[in-house]
C-alpha cells in the first residue's frame, strides 16, 4: 500500500491539462477494435483501467500498439470479428471496462471469462446480464452476479427494446454494443438522460444511431445492427471527473487561481460544474470547441465563498462520480448542502456514500446520512474550521482517496489516506500535478 499525507496548502496557481477522459478512452479502444481499418487515438488515458481494456482487446484478437509520441493505433477486426481468448481477461478495478466488454462479447458465439481485483469482484454485474440474456447470451458467475463471470455469446443474437429500471450509462452502453452484431434494431429506453459517449462515438465510427426524447422524460436510443464501422482518428479530451479535484481544490484554498485546459464538457457529464456555479463558484469557460464529437473547453477557477444548496436526485446521472469531491466542497460552504438520489454510490468501487460520510465525520464535519442522501453542515467563511488530522480508509477507491487529499489541503491539520495506489486507475500523476500547483502531498512515513 502507498499511504499519502496531504497537508494544508498555500495558494494554488498554474495551468494544467488533466489526463484524458476515462470513459471515452475505453470506448475509443473498443470501437476501434470493432471497426474496419486503422483508428489513431491521441490523448488516451494511460491509466490501469484503460490499459486493462487494451490488454483484453489484444487477447480478443485486435492489433493495438502505442507509438513513441503517445499515439495509440488500433487495427480492428470488424463487427463480430473478435476471437475467443486463450485465457481469463483480468479487468483490474474497471467496472466500465468489464460491463461494456460483456456487451461486446454477448454478440460473439464463444465463451469469455472476466476477472478483476478484490474491489471489482465485489461489485454487482446482474444489471448488465439481465438485458443481455434477453438478447441470447448466457452467463455463469459467483453468487449475486459477481466476478469471475463467463459470458457465452449468442450465435444468433436477438434485437430487443429494453427499458432501464434505473438510469445507467454502463448498462445502456452494454446493450448498444451487444446490438452491433445483432440483426435489426436494438433500442434502450432510459428514464432520464445519462452520459452519451457511446452514442456519440458509435455515430462517429459510422453506426446508425437515432435518439428520441420522450414526452414523459428520458430518451429512446435505437441502434441499427450489423453496420460496417470504419476506423477514425480520435482526440480524447481531458476527463471532467479528474478535473473535478483540482477544480474544487482551487475553489477552497485561499487566493488560488488555476486554469484547466482541454477539458471535456459533455453536458451529460458536467452536473458538478452546474452545481458549483449555483453554490457561488467563480468558474469561467473559454476556447470552446468540438473534438471527436465531444464539446471541449478551458476552465479558469478562482477561490470562492460557497453557499449550501439542495442538489436534486435528477442531477445524479450527470455527476455520479463527482459526489466525493462535491461533499468536500460542501463541508466548507455556508449553511447546509443536501445531496439527494445517491443510492448508486452504494455499488461503486466502494460503498462511496458510507465512505464519504465516515471520512467527513472523522475529519470533524457534521452531517446526516440516509440510504440515498447526505446532508452536510458546512463551516462557511466564519471562525469555524475543519480539524482534520485523521487517517482515512480509501477502501481501494481512487475517488475517495483524491477527495480526502483535497480536504487535507484546507483542513487545520494534515489528512492521511491509507492507500493512494488506486489513484492510478483514473488519474496517473495526480500527486505530482497537484504539488506543481502548490499542494503539499507526500508519502506518509512508512507508507
Amino acid at each position: 500500500m502507498t499511504a499519502l499525507k496531504s497537508s494544508p496548502a498555500g495558494p494554488l496557481s498554474g495551468t494544467i491539462a488533466v489526463p484524458g477522459d476515462k470513459s471515452i478512452s475505453h470506448r475509443a479502444l473498443m470501437l476501434g477494435a470493432l471497426a474496419v481499418g486503422e483508428t489513431r487515438i491521441s490523448g488516451l488515458l494511460e491509466s490501469e483501467d484503460v490499459l486493462a481494456t487494451a490488454a483484453a482487446l489484444k487477447s480478443l484478437g485486435a492489433d493495438i500498439e502505442r507509438e513513441d509520441d503517445g499515439t495509440w493505433r488500433v487495427f480492428g477486426r470488424g463487427v463480430g470479428g473478435l476471437a475467443e481468448p486463450a485465457s481469463v481477461l483480468d479487468m483490474g478495478n474497471s467496472g466500465t471496462a468489464v460491463r461494456l466488454l460483456m456487451g461486446v462479447m454477448a454478440g460473439h458465439p464463444f465463451k469469455t471469462t472476466f476477472a478483476g481485483d478484490a474491489s471489482l469482484s465485489s461489485r454487482p454485474m446482474e444489471r448488465v446480464m439481465t438485458p443481455l440474456r434477453l438478447m441470447g447470451a448466457q452467463f455463469s458467475s459467483r453468487d449475486g452476479g459477481r466476478l469471475p463471470v463467463t459470458v457465452s455469446g449468442a450465435a444468433s443474437p436477438i434485437p430487443v427494446t429494453y427499458e432501464l429500471p434505473v438510469a445507467s450509462a454502463q448498462v445502456k452502453s452494454a446493450v448498444l454494443l451487444a446490438g452491433l452484431n445483432t440483426p435489426g434494431r436494438t433500442s434502450v429506453i432510459e428514464p432520464e438522460p445519462t452520459r452519451d459517449h457511446s452514442e456519440r462515438m458509435l455515430a462517429h465510427f459510422g453506426a446508425e444511431v437515432v435518439i428520441e426524447d420522450r414526452t414523459e422524460g428520458g430518451r429512446i436510443i435505437t441502434l441499427t445492427g450489423q453496420p460496417e464501422l470504419t476506423g477514425h482518428d480520435i482526440i480524447v479530451p481531458g476527463d471532467f471527473s479528474s478535473a473535478a479535484f483540482p477544480m474544487v481544490a482551487a475553489l477552497l484554498v485561499p487566493s488560488s487561481r488555476v486554469e484547466l485546459t482541454g477539458v471535456g464538457l459533455n453536458p451529460l457529464r458536467t452536473g458538478l460544474l452546474q452545481t458549483l456555479v449555483e453554490m457561488g463558484a467563480a468558474i469561467t469557460i473559454g476556447n470552446k470547441r468540438p473534438e471527436g464529437g465531444e464539446p471541449v473547453g478551458d476552465l479558469t477557477v478562482q477561490t470562492s465563498a460557497l453557499k449550501g444548496i439542495t442538489v436534486a436526485a435528477d442531477r445524479a446521472p450527470s455527476m455520479i462520480d463527482e459526489y466525493p469531491v462535491l461533499a468536500v466542497a460542501a463541508a466548507f460552504a455556508e449553511g447546509e448542502t443536501r445531496l439527494e438520489g445517491l443510492g448508486e454510490l452504494r455499488v461503486k468501487e466502494s460503498d462511496r456514500l458510507a465512505a464519504i460520510a465516515k471520512g467527513l465525520r472523522a475529519a470533524g464535519v457534521e452531517l446526516a446520512e440516509t440510504e440515498d442522501s447526505l446532508t452536510i453542515r458546512g463551516v462557511g467563511g466564519g471562525m469555524k474550521s475543519i480539524p482534520g488530522g485523521v487517517r482515512i480508509e480509501a477502501n481501494l477507491d481512487h475517488r475517495i482517496a483524491m477527495a480526502f487529499l483535497v480536504l487535507g489541503m484546507v483542513a487545520d491539520a494534515a489528512i492521511e489516506i491509507d492507500d493512494g495506489a488506486t489513484i492510478n486507475t483514473s488519474f496517473p500523476g495526480f500527486t505530482g500535478l497537484m504539488n506543481g500547483l502548490g499542494a503539499n502531498i507526500e508519502p506518509e512515513n512508512g507508507g
